[in-house]
């Protein structure tokens, strides 16, 4: 879902939105997860979750919009306006649903706190609410306020000043490290009596908020966020860990993870200082591609953090 954002040949975008929509997607309206779609898929195409994680959904819908901006919009799931539009009221707007799954009796709700304006970690109600900063991801929901149904983008609008607001909230003031998952005040959240750590989904956050910052330029607070992680990340040189306490104590043994050396590359885009963020974009450039057991998600944000350092990840507006 990730890469689809950027996808250059619209035949091999169709095909992956295809084989989403035939495996992945909830079509039926008794279905906690209608709407949305599975996050977690077997090697055979059935489901090991039915819930959806809202990042995925977050990105098909940016996805599909910059498909029907470029590409045109065509018919039946091809329509990729249409199943933007659909896709982002349901995030938004879907009703409880209660019903079975793989895992048993599930409620999901809507993906997007309405109070709070934020996205949520699982739409799922079993788990405690909150959300994730990894999935907060304002220049997305700027384009949305712009192109969204109409009735919905103030809600885009103000999501956005809110997950700029939240980044600032939720990182450590010192070394700018977010935790996994967290609560709506910016709070980390508990989850099996421990606190939550900066992690493997938590890497991904200043690369949010520094997309952001290249994107739009509305918020400063990214660029000195972007100097303390990058700062952070100098001091422990080629040796660092993949989890920290927030406050900056390694836990576990270090490691060299390309993932988050691809999102630490991410954050030069909002930095300030050119020299320090070129080592990381250099470091960048000389990790092996990633193989293995991990390779899809260190081979995703190597691929992603290559396409924004270089200028390629791009916004494709309408056609004028």
């Amino acid at each position: 879902m990730t890469i689809a954002v950027q996808m250059n040949k619209k035949e091999e975008f169709d095909a992956l939105w295809n084989w989403s929509k035939t495996f992945m997607y909830h079509s039926k309206a008794e279905e906690p997860g209608y709407k949305f779609f599975s996050w977690s898929m077997n090697t055979n195409g059935t489901a090991r979750d039915n819930s959806p994680a809202p990042d995925g959904e977050e990105y098909w819908t940016m996805a599909l919009y910059f498909a029907a901006n470029r590409w045109g919009s065509g018919k039946g799931i091809y329509n990729y306006k249409a199943e933007a539009d659909q896709l982002l009221d349901a995030m938004k707007n879907r009703e409880v649903i209660a019903g079975k799954t793989v895992r048993g009796e599930e409620t999901d709700g809507a993906e997007f706190n309405a109070q709070y304006k934020m996205v949520r970690f699982t739409p799922n109600n079993r788990r405690p609410d909150g959300t994730d900063p990894s999935y907060h991801l304002p220049a997305f929901y700027e384009l949305w306020a712009r192109w969204g149904p109409e009735a919905d983008r103030p809600f885009w609008s103000a999501a956005a000043a809110t997950s700029r607001d939240f980044f600032w909230k939720v990182t450590n003031p010192d070394t700018g490290l977010a935790p996994n998952m967290a609560n709506f005040d910016g709070t980390p959240a508990s989850f099996g009596g421990r606190t939550m750590p900066f992690a493997d989904d938590a890497w991904r956050t200043a690369g949010n908020w520094s997309v952001d910052w290249s994107w739009w330029n509305a918020d400063p607070r990214e660029q000195q966020l972007s100097d303390r992680i990058q700062a952070f990340f100098a001091s422990k040189e080629d040796n660092y860990a993949t989890r920290y306490t927030l406050d900056g104590n390694p836990v576990g043994n270090p490691s060299h993870d390309i993932a988050l050396v691809a999102t630490n590359a991410m954050a030069g885009l909002a930095a300030t200082d050119p020299a320090r963020a070129k080592k990381f974009v250099e470091a960048l450039w000389n990790s092996p591609v990633p193989s293995g057991l991990w390779r899809y998600y260190d081979g995703m944000w190597y691929i992603m953090a290559f396409l924004h350092c270089s200028g390629q990840f791009r916004i494709w507006a309408p056609k004028q």
